[in-house]
């Protein structure tokens, strides 16, 4: 896996919503956690039990701020790759990987047709991307996910809960999330597409940060 650093690219065409506003995006997120974006990234990377040696892809990476420490927990051995569909986001991981003198693949790609061959990952990432896709894509998605997932690979899902109760730190992070728009959905209802594309395993996590939720599932075999 190697970078491709063109800088005339369009975005990926996807039947996602293209996260914008790339240049402040990672200050957004911080202040949506209340400053603790970086304490988020470390429990994504814990959850996904990433081992040295591992391969891990993080689908929808945006700025590259789950793929970098991902890529540090597999070390030198391992091997890291991270899709976008904005040219925007992938420029900045690029150099934000550069910055830490990580090879790392950052590559243009949507997650209904990931740009990698069937089996290439130990564990696949995604974080706070699922409540952008209509619900057609994340059954397809998954479905991808699974495909480039080598036997027994795991997936970890950090997203959105279903919102509740009137907390306004709540609403406020859900709709900063949603870039002002209340979504009526959560990390609670992955499972059931979950086990539409295939997945075993799958188990919701204890662990929760603010409003976001963990999901793991497996693909078979292994």
């Amino acid at each position: 896996m190697h970078s491709h650093p063109h800088h005339s690219e369009s975005p990926a065409p996807t039947e996602g919503r293209l996260v914008r506003g790339e240049p402040i995006y990672d200050l957004l997120v911080n202040i949506m956690t209340l400053g603790q974006a970086g304490r988020l990234r470390r429990l994504t990377v814990d959850q996904a039990l990433l081992r040295p040696g591992e391969v891990v892809l993080d689908v929808g990476c945006g700025t590259g701020s789950v793929t970098i420490p991902a890529r540090l927990r597999v070390g030198e051995n391992g091997k890291a790759a991270g899709i976008d569909p904005s040219p925007g986001m992938i420029a900045i991981a690029r150099r934000k990987a550069a910055r830490a003198e990580l090879d790392i693949d950052f590559r243009l790609g949507v997650i209904e047709a990931i740009p990698f061959p069937d089996g290439t990952f130990d564990a696949v990432t995604s974080s706070l991307m699922m409540h952008h896709l209509p619900k057609h894509l994340r059954i397809k998605g998954l479905s991808e996910i699974k495909r480039v997932l080598r036997p027994g690979g795991r997936l970890l899902i950090a997203d959105m809960r279903r919102p509740s109760g009137s907390s306004l730190k709540q609403t406020l992070t859900a709709l900063v999330l949603h870039h002002g728009v209340r979504v009526e959905f959560g990390v609670e209802d992955l499972p059931e597409f979950l086990q539409q594309a295939g997945f075993v395993n799958i188990q919701q996590r204890k662990e929760r940060f603010l409003v976001i939720g963990f999901l793991r599932a497996e693909k078979p075999g292994g």
